[in-house]
């Protein structure tokens, strides 16, 4: 592998740091730094370091925040006996691209692994049963990932909810549209067909 100068290889390793990225990428990155100018790269390292000082958690789903309340907390129109648990921000994002769930959100920050040392305290499982105590709620919808992990938390929060008397629904998981059967694998398979609907 060819060596490049300190800065570019520094630079390069802070980009490797990002979650998928490689060392050509990360390259490739350092070297359109170099490319851009002087006040288009301050912008951009000010927005690094805003993302890290200027986003909280919301104080009531635990959601990303800019400043106190998330936007769906303090959207009036959200339906507040709803609320979907999720493994983290990322799963917000992409069920609200959906568009076809109003209700709230809880984000967990993880899922219990007893291999990675993740357990229920870990978690922001005592925040959810505390919001869960004020009688608004009638349902939960644990959207936890389809992995070990997330199927283990999903089981852990149906235990402690269940006897609250509220309802506990879990999300399909099936073959994707426009997928292949062929190439679908067991567990995939085993769940598109529990979650059969009638025609």
């Amino acid at each position: 592998m060819a060596e490049y100068i300190e800065q570019i290889e520094k630079l390069s390793d802070c980009f490797r740091r990002i979650d998928g990225v490689g060392r050509k990428s990360a390259l490739r990155m350092a070297f359109s730094v170099l490319d851009m100018s002087e006040e288009d790269v301050r912008e951009f390292a000010d927005a690094l370091i805003s993302v890290k000082t200027d986003i909280g958690y919301c104080p009531v789903c635990r959601n990303i925040s800019g400043e106190g309340l998330c936007s769906v907390c303090r959207d009036p129109e959200r339906d507040h006996s709803q609320i979907c648990v999720v493994e983290d921000f990322r799963a917000v994002a992409a069920v609200e691209r959906a568009k076809g769930y109003r209700g709230l959100y809880h984000v967990l920050h993880g899922a219990i692994s007893p291999m990675k040392g993740v357990g229920p305290d870990d978690l922001t499982i005592k925040d959810l049963l505390t919001r869960l105590g004020d009688g608004k709620v009638e349902e939960v919808i644990l959207a936890t990932n389809p992995t070990v992990e997330g199927e283990t938390t999903a089981m852990y929060l149906s235990r402690l909810i269940s006897p609250l008397g509220i309802k506990t629904s879990r999300i399909a998981n099936g073959v994707p549209v426009g997928g292949d059967l062929e190439y679908t694998d067991e567990l995939t398979m085993r769940r598109a067909l529990e979650g059969r609907y009638d025609l």
